[in-house]
Parts: C-alpha cells; sequence; structure tokens
C-alpha cells in the first residue's frame, strides 16, 4: 500500500477559485495514481472573513469536479473535511511544547519563533532547488497577542499530524516554505516533500485573480460546461501527457501523471480553449449523460413540461447535439420542441413568409399530409420530388417549413427535426403559420 499521503486545504472566503480547483486536481491525480490518500483540510481560522456558504461553494465546486477524498475526522464514510477551527486543542500541545523547550519568545504579547539569518536551500519536485537568503528576515510570529495561532503554524502541525507526505499547492506559497521549515527544524520533525505547481496567467500575461471573468468555477457549473471538460483543461494547466494532445481521458491521466512531469513555466487559462473542449465534449457525450444536463436545465428554464416524455427528449437531443457547446444552450436550442406558443424570428418571417414562401407552404402542407412514413429519408425523397414537379428548388420548401416548425431560420437537419416532431405536431405547426401570415 502507497504511503503517499496528500491534502487540499483551501480557505473558505468566497469561491472556488480554478487555481484551486487545479490544486486539488493536481493533488487527486497524485493520491490516486500512487494509490495513496487526499485529506480535504478547511483552513477556517479567520473567523471575521470565512463563511459557511464559502465551505458549500468549496464542497459543490469538488464534488461537481468528481474530486472525492479519502479522509476525515469522522470514522466511516463519506468523509467529511478536517476544520481547523475545531484543532485548537492540537494547536496548544505543539505550542506549549515549543514553550517549554525554549524555542520561542514573548514579544509585545505575541509568541515568536526566531529565525535563523542563513540561507537555506527549499528542494522543489518541480521547482528544483530554491535558495532564500534569509538574512534580512523578521523572527516569525507563531501566536497573535489575542492567543490564536498563525496560519504557517497551523499548517505545519496540521501537516505533521496528518501525516502529509507531499505538499502539492501554487507557486505563491514557495515564499513561505522556508518559514513552514523553520517550524519543522524547531520542532525536531521531517518536514514532507514540496511540489509548486505554476502560477496560472490570464491571456494578456497578468496573475489571474479572484476577480477576474473565468476565475471561479461557479460560473462554469451555472453555464452548463461539462465537468469532464472542465477537468481535462485543468489538467493541461501545468502538465501534459505528452503526445502533443488536448483530450485525456482521467483515467489515463491517472496512469500517467507524475509531479516530474509538471512544467516549470506559468500556465495561462484560455477561455476560448475551454469553450472549444467543451464543445468536444460535448459533441461526444453519451445520451443518457446529455440527457441529465438537459433536463436539469430545461426544468430551471421553465421548458420542460412536467411529465414529459423521456424517448421524445432524446430524440430532440440526438438532432441538436452536435450544435451545441455549452449547457446553457439546451433551453434556447430545445425550447420550441415543447413550447407550442413559440414567437417567429421576424427578419426570417420578413425574407421568408412571403407570398411566394406562404403558397409553397400551403402547397407543402398538402403533400405533407398525405405522408404515411414520416421518417426523415422519407421527408427528403417526398420534398424533392415536389420540388422536382413544381420545377422550383427543394429550399423554396425547406425555409417556411422550417419557420414553421421552429420559429426560426436555423436549425438541425430539417428531415430529422420535422421526424422527430411527428406528422400531427408538424401539421398544427403549418396551419398556425398560415393563420398568423396569411395575407389581409
Amino acid at each position: 500500500m502507497s504511503s503517499v499521503r496528500v491534502r487540499f486545504a483551501p480557505s473558505p472566503t468566497g469561491l472556488l477559485h480554478i487555481g484551486g480547483a487545479r490544486t486539488a486536481l493536481f493533488n487527486w491525480l497524485y493520491a490516486r495514481h500512487t494509490g495513496g490518500k487526499l485529506i480535504l483540510r478547511i483552513e477556517d481560522t479567520d473567523a471575521a472573513r470565512n463563511t459557511q456558504e464559502a465551505v458549500d461553494i468549496i464542497f459543490k465546486g469538488l464534488q461537481w469536479l468528481g474530486l472525492d477524498w479519502d479522509e476525515g475526522p469522522d470514522k466511516g464514510g463519506p468523509y467529511g473535511p478536517y476544520f481547523q477551527s475545531q484543532r485548537n486543542d492540537i494547536y496548544k500541545k505543539y505550542v506549549d511544547r515549543l514553550r517549554e523547550e525554549g524555542k520561542v519568545y514573548e514579544h509585545e504579547g505575541a509568541l515568536k519563533l526566531k529565525i535563523p539569518r542563513t540561507p537555506i536551500v527549499v528542494p522543489d519536485l518541480v521547482c528544483g532547488d530554491v535558495t532564500f537568503d534569509r538574512a534580512n528576515d523578521q523572527d516569525l510570529v507563531l501566536v497573535r497577542k489575542d492567543g490564536s495561532p498563525v496560519f504557517h503554524l497551523v499548517n505545519v502541525i496540521d501537516d505533521i499530524e496528518m501525516k502529509i507526505t507531499h505538499v502539492i499547492r501554487g507557486e505563491e506559497h514557495l515564499s513561505n516554505t522556508p518559514k513552514h521549515l523553520a517550524i519543522f527544524e524547531a520542532l525536531g520533525l521531517p518536514a514532507p516533500r514540496y511540489a509548486h505547481i505554476p502560477i496560472i496567467l490570464n491571456t494578456d500575461g497578468s496573475k489571474m485573480s479572484k476577480r477576474d471573468q473565468g476565475a471561479s468555477v461557479g460560473d462554469y457549473i451555472a453555464a452548463g460546461y461539462l465537468p469532464e471538460a472542465v477537468r481535462n483543461y485543468l489538467c493541461l494547466l501545468g502538465w501534459s501527457p505528452k503526445e502533443n494532445r488536448e483530450i485525456i481521458d482521467m483515467q489515463e491521466a491517472i496512469e500517467k501523471f507524475d509531479l516530474p512531469q509538471i512544467k516549470r513555466g506559468n500556465a495561462v487559462f484560455d477561455t476560448n480553449k475551454l469553450f472549444w473542449l467543451n464543445g468536444e465534449y460535448m459533441r461526444k457525450a453519451p445520451m443518457e449523460r446529455l440527457e441529465a444536463l438537459a433536463v436539469q436545465l430545461l426544468t430551471e428554464a421553465g421548458v420542460l413540461p412536467a411529465g414529459h416524455d423521456p424517448a421524445y427528449l432524446r430524440a430532440a437531443l440526438a438532432i441538436v447535439q452536435e450544435k451545441i457547446k455549452l449547457g446553457r444552450e439546451l433551453p434556447e436550442w430545445l425550447s420550441y420542441f415543447f413550447q407550442e406558443e413559440f414567437a417567429f424570428d421576424p427578419a426570417a418571417v420578413a425574407k421568408v413568409f412571403t407570398p411566394e414562401g406562404l403558397a409553397n407552404l400551403t402547397r407543402l402542407r398538402a403533400e405533407l399530409e398525405k405522408a404515411d412514413d414520416f421518417t426523415a429519408a422519407a421527408l427528403e425523397t417526398r420534398f424533392k420530388a415536389l420540388a422536382e414537379a413544381e420545377g422550383k428548388k427543394v429550399g423554396a420548401y425547406i425555409h417556411p417549413v422550417r419557420l414553421a416548425a421552429s420559429g426560426r431560420s436555423v436549425g438541425p437537419s430539417l428531415y430529422h427535426l420535422l421526424e422527430v416532431l411527428g406528422k400531427a405536431r408538424v401539421l398544427t405547426r403549418i396551419d398556425r403559420a398560415l393563420g398568423a401570415h396569411a395575407p389581409a
């Protein structure tokens, strides 16, 4: 059994940042790759900034991404996370030990650790050996004058207590590592191995902050991205499976992921690339996967009627699937399958429902009423035969009936659209269009 133990330790202060999600993913991949354990630890010692809502956002984001953890303070499962706010007795025990051993001193009510003024080398599995001078470093506050322990101390103590072997975190924490190593040294305990992963940048080269567009995992949940696509894209932010591939299955990522493969350079977050990748996942999504998303989003949009026919929904999804890039587009593409009183696109009406167009639609209706076979193939044959008999192009009939059946001038393959709608519904919609747009 692997002895690897890693942790994801977010602070609940608002949203789950895309960088935090990438850190969680890399820890999860390494734990799964090595057969190790991933621990979730909520660093909630800042009571003024932390909220239960923010904790719930972290849970929702991790669960949406499919990143499960393996251990918690509760027995059995599913495991809850560790909360630092519930571990003060543990921290006090270590502080008392440092006092007894004379490793700390009081200064203006605070408790400080004397920092050696000699250089220290941080051996990092991504960045290599990084030397910090420390000649001008201040002694480190471990406990504030109000008695509360600081982040650096509780971070180290929790890593000790949880037997963390590898700390995989963002490179912005690299400068904290000499402080953490000093605490480990004062306690006479070995430090974990560190792997600081590259910072995520916007396409303009600036560091992605919480305020930047696309910085929150919640934005992608709301937009109807597939978690598989977001997870895939996050894999590529600082790591690569080689072979110059963009799409990688998570099982393959688990098999190939290792810390030495993480790139040293900063990673650029390209929302356009993620959008493209999501479209690829949408196009290839299994029907049951797409149906579940559609039911959720169509219901939220008030489009899907109660007691809808699942087979009808699946048939509609099958013909629009290749057009959809985001889940939030599903109501737009599917609403007219379930609503009869839809509006007609005014620009299309002006162009298509001309006297000639309406005459062609009237002629087509008579032809469709005679149709016993309403499959796409049979309809295509019937349309082409009518066009040839009337000496017209088939588009003369396609455009009016598409507008009559859907209210739009663009959409999925017309013959498949008519087949899914069915003969009775198509004839009713043609009658509605003719009645609404007949010349006065």
